[in-house]
């Protein structure tokens, strides 16, 4: 059983910067990838980066693209979600999820592809 700790999360004005963490534990994926959803009061989760471990590979949805970036510590077993040039409507709670088979041909972008969740943490961006 794999455990995901997220951290990093907190309150940021507009236009401004934050990086969320997600340490990884337990077991050990051959074909590991990992990704980052979040959920605002009222809506659905929804997917907004993905990582292929093994090469490093991402995968941004269209939202976010240009803003924010992921990346992975292989030495720490951690992955990283650095959030830049904020706006309100990336208020939000922000989960870590990993899949211990992921595709070498395409990313995955639905919840039911991940297998591990963490616990989330909120975001909040003011005007």
């Amino acid at each position: 059983q794999a455990q995901l700790v997220e951290s990093g999360g907190g309150a940021v004005q507009a236009g401004g910067s934050l990086r969320l963490s997600c340490a990884a534990s337990g077991r050990t994926f051959s074909r590991l990838g990992m990704g980052w959803f979040r959920q605002s009061p009222g809506k659905e989760r929804e997917f907004v980066a993905t990582i292929r471990w093994s090469t490093g590979s991402t995968y941004y949805a269209d939202s976010v693209k240009g803003r924010f970036t992921i990346s992975r510590d292989i030495a720490k077993n951690t992955v990283y979600l650095q959030m830049n040039s904020l706006n309100t409507e990336d208020t939000a709670v922000y989960y870590c999820a990993a899949s211990e088979s992921y595709s070498n041909f395409y990313y995955y972008t639905r919840e039911r592809q991940y297998d591990y969740w963490g616990q989330g943490t909120q975001v909040t961006v003011s005007s």
